[in-house]
């Protein structure tokens, strides 16, 4: 069969015509998939516990509900992201798991595809924490014996707990996590009453000490297990767990000055080193050793729980420091809890109030506990702390914290900015801009009514309904 010139240039006039169509149509297809913002929701009745809820649509919004407005422009500080204090007794159970309930509870907590909730940071304990089995550190003698040349050094039960090796595990699921690990005390015969339980650091074993946080780090480096921070001490203010130390602001400044930041500096260390890692009761304490131009050279930042105070003493001491970082490394729940009034908390102190308070990383405490909140060491160790998830053999139960932190932490990857959104009256909230491009922003409903409101980006709005008490992630 022959075709003209003219049918054939007919022929293709029809085909680039119905390419371009094509081509139109997906181009709206594609701008209506960008109009459109992923919801995620828990309510205070656990009715719904941290779900996807059907998808809303910027458009014409006309109404007279309060507005909260996004201003991606102005950017705070650079996020580190969210986690959990991964202590010995977590690391236990976890580790006597099933190993195919381990495996999927590990990707759960750690991968970011899917369900998974993305947890991108985790705090350790430099020897055992209040929540291991037993007490321990990485040097311990018999009574009247010493090793200031830290022969003995053995991060045997590091390996014990299995911790070690879950740490192994997680970094093969998310090889970008960031570890941070903070001690309840110093061998014992390093410490003035020779106990695990309160004291404080001989002057005499500052530098043995200072080698001790060097040999912890070079060690778990050989492990293929990256310290990228650690905290002075845990609690300094605060000697009644077991573990724990006594500490205050002026002798932690000299051991920094003299002693720790030396020995970082001659053994190449890049770790971090974070002061106080206590409560915001006391910004005075973080503040007096960053006001010490010798100690300051060293410091990176510092760090917050909130058992006391408010959670503004963190921009007190940014304000003062604001070429130094800020941390929130530690926040419990007692069980058996209070689900309508831990969620308001936890979302409007921890995953709202710490980031608008300059935190580039919140870290809810630990991890894991059994039915009864053990294993915890005895005389001193927590026997109410709420894991984020209990476990129960293979059996995973999860609790508040978890889907508080799964609210932040799935969404909020590490380098994202926390970027300006306006404060509306009982809708805390806090907005991120991340490193795909993306818009996030956490609300919680903290009145007893249901709340109608927009969210505004740039000159696109979407209208928003939440129930009283409940929480909701937005991201488009």
């Amino acid at each position: 069969m022959k075709f003209s010139f003219k049918t054939l240039l007919f022929a293709i006039l029809i085909c680039l015509s119905s390419c371009s169509k094509k081509a139109t149509e997906a181009s709206h297809s594609k701008k209506r998939d960008t109009s459109s913002v992923d919801f995620w929701l828990t309510k205070e009745d656990q009715s719904v516990l941290f779900k996807k809820q059907p998808s809303l649509a910027f458009g014409e919004i006309n109404n007279e509900h309060p507005t909260i407005e996004i201003n991606t422009e102005k950017t705070f500080q650079e996020m580190d992201g969210f986690g959990y204090c991964l202590n010995g007794g977590s690391a236990q159970l976890i580790s006597r798991m099933g190993s195919s309930e381990r495996d999927a509870l590990l990707n759960e907590l750690f991968a970011t595809s899917g369900n998974n909730i993305g947890i991108s940071v985790l705090r350790l304990s430099i020897g055992a924490s209040d929540l291991d089995d037993r007490v321990f550190s990485y040097d311990d003698l018999p009574s009247g014996e010493t090793d200031p040349d830290l022969k003995k050094f053995s991060l045997a039960n590091d390996h014990r707990t299995g911790l070690i090796p879950l740490l192994k595990q997680i970094l093969n699921i998310n090889p970008g996590m960031q570890i941070i690990a903070s001690p309840w005390s110093a061998p014992t015969w390093m410490k003035t009453n020779n106990n695990t339980k309160g004291g404080s650091l001989k002057p005499e074993y500052y530098k043995v000490y200072a080698d001790y946080f060097v040999k912890y780090i070079q060690e778990m480096k050989k492990e293929g297990i990256i310290i990228d921070g650690i905290t002075i001490q845990n609690e300094p203010l605060h000697p009644g767990n077991n573990p724990s130390m006594y500490m205050e602001s002026k002798d932690q400044a000299i051991f920094i000055k003299n002693n720790l930041g030396p020995a970082f500096k001659k053994a190449k260390l890049k770790t971090k080193i974070i002061v106080y890692d206590h409560n915001c009761d006391k910004p005075e304490y973080p503040l007096e050793i960053l006001n010490d131009p010798e100690a300051n050279q060293y410091v990176d930042g510092s760090a917050f729980h909130l058992y006391g105070g408010k959670i503004e003493a963190m921009s007190t001491v940014h304000d003062a420091h604001p070429d130094k970082n800020i941390y929130f490394t530690e926040q419990w729940t007692g069980g058996p809890g209070n689900f309508p009034e831990d969620l308001k908390w936890n979302i409007e102190n921890l995953i709202v109030g710490a980031p608008r308070n300059w935190a580039r990383h919140v870290l809810q405490w630990n991890l894991a506990a059994d039915p009864l909140y053990d294993p915890h060491t005895d005389q001193g160790g927590c026997t109410s702390c709420m894991g984020a998830i209990t476990i129960d053999g293979s059996k995973v139960t999860r609790n508040i914290a978890y889907y508080t932190m799964a609210h932040a932490s799935k969404f909020v990857r590490p380098g994202s900015f926390r970027i300006e959104s306006s404060i509306v009256t009982h809708l805390p909230n806090v907005a991120y801009k991340t490193p795909d491009g993306k818009q996030v922003l956490i609300v919680l409903n903290n009145s007893k009514i249901a709340k109608h409101f927009n969210i505004q980006s740039k000159n696109k709005k979407v209208a928003v309904k939440l129930e009283g008490g409940a929480a909701g992630t937005f991201t488009w």
